[in-house]
């Protein structure tokens, strides 16, 4: 399916919790008709202590929006 939605586009989500904000599109996921929104659909990951990272916690990320819910802007 062909996405009229590019990256670094300028994006309104019309259907969900974040219903009636905008944001640039990061990424767009054509196998699974998602799309990263900057600032929108934060989600709560919680990361174990490791080497790498051993601060450890609670971090926020932005989480893929179906496509659908999705409607791109002039600007």
């Amino acid at each position: 399916m062909a996405s009229k939605i590019k990256k670094a586009d300028t994006v309104l989500v019309i259907a969900g919790d974040d219903k009636g904000k905008s944001g640039k599109v990061l990424q767009v996921l054509p196998e699974t008709g998602c799309a990263l929104v900057e600032g929108l659909n934060f989600v709560k990951k919680h990361v174990r202590k490791t080497q790498d990272n051993p601060q450890g916690g609670v971090f926020e990320k932005e989480a893929p929006i179906h496509l659908s819910n999705l409607k791109k802007t002039d600007k």
